[in-house]
């Protein structure tokens, strides 16, 4: 088994949902989540099929987000895993939609971070082993820290 890191290509101002499903009607699918949760959201979404003609399978109503899940997929090469780029929404307004979804299995990270994927190779396939999301912590957060903090939850919105 090879092991090897691949950078996920997150487009400006869009954020990323990485995750594993298990079914050719998954694109579809998360497309009708998306839409139906963030309809106001520019979005793309690739999803790499692991039978059959192990297709990427590309749906959304944004042609560059399309173009880089697509990429993005092509690049993980991993089977039954599925890649949303996200502009005007975060992913807090869609995850539980997309979690909903029968045949996502999970979500590996949601986050407009600089993202590497671990990906193990073997004969078969890649697969993921994990992510790298963002960067290690630099240390603890202070009492001003933590004012900001709850401050900006509640210009957001997110907070009262």
């Amino acid at each position: 088994m090879d092991h090897e890191m691949v950078r996920m290509n997150i487009p400006e101002g869009s954020n990323l949902i990485l995750g594993q499903s298990h079914f050719i009607k998954t694109a579809e699918d998360l497309y009708e989540a998306v839409a139906g949760t963030a309809p106001k959201s520019r979005f793309g979404i690739a999803f790499s099929e692991a039978s059959g003609p192990c297709l990427v399978r590309c749906e959304g109503n944004d042609p560059e987000l399309v173009g880089a899940a697509r990429e993005n997929s092509l690049a993980l090469g991993c089977g039954h895993t599925f890649v949303i780029l996200l502009r005007e929404a975060f992913p807090i307004n869609v995850l539980n939609s997309i979690k909903s979804v029968q045949e996502v299995c999970g979500v590996y990270c949601a986050t407009a971070n600089p993202v590497e994927v671990v990906v193990a190779r073997t004969e078969q396939g890649g697969g993921i082993l994990g992510v790298i999301d963002g960067s290690s912590p630099k240390g603890a957060e202070s009492e001003e820290d933590v004012a900001d903090r709850r401050s900006l939850l509640r210009k957001l919105g997110y907070k009262l």
